[in-house]
């Protein structure tokens, strides 16, 4: 059986779950998330606990045990707590600031960068120490935003220059040599 498949998910006290055949609904302080899962996984709740089982051992259906749970993990995490993605600014010139709700970014490009965010998800940058955070309570969609902020600007070899995520490694390469004699 699935090791994280079996385990069973905690619900807090002020996130609602309603299951309703393949369909999971999570309400909480932070929003409502719904997802349709597949017929193969079963979800059950019991005292403050769902668990996740599945329909039998066949390849596929242990294949998605874990994966529904976990998903079904980070919706009950989504709508109590939120999730948040942190890129940093890097380069002479650089900076992202507030435009109300809307973040302007400018990296290096003849105009500023305006980024719009969707529904459910919210900005905060913070110029002095040049931090973008991405907030919000779906954790597909907050990764994505990021990574569409990430790519306006990806972080170039040499210098280090561009936007990145906090704690990413950026592989240096070296610049041309001198020429010897």
């Amino acid at each position: 059986m699935s090791r994280i498949g079996r385990l069973p998910i905690a619900v807090p006290a002020d996130v609602v779950v309603e299951i309703d055949g393949a369909t999971v609904s999570v309400k909480g302080p932070k929003g409502e998330l719904s997802y349709a899962f597949t017929e193969s996984v079963i979800f059950t709740q019991e005292a403050g606990q769902v668990i996740v089982t599945r329909a039998s051992d066949a390849a596929t259906h242990r294949a998605l045990h874990g994966t529904s749970r976990a998903l079904l993990q980070n919706m009950v995490t989504g709508v109590s707590t939120g999730f948040t993605r942190v890129l940093q600014v890097q380069g002479v010139g650089y900076r992202a600031e507030m435009s109300g709700k809307n973040l302007v970014l400018h990296v290096g490009y003849s105009h500023p960068v305006e980024v719009v965010p969707p529904a459910g998800i919210s900005f905060d940058a913070d110029t002095r120490a040049g931090v973008i955070k991405v907030m919000g309570f779906d954790k597909q969609q907050v990764g994505q935003v990021a990574a569409n902020i990430r790519e306006i600007r990806p972080v170039e070899p040499y210098k280090a220059k561009g936007l990145f995520y906090q704690g990413e490694h950026i592989r240096r390469k070296a610049g041309k040599s001198g020429k010897k004699k």
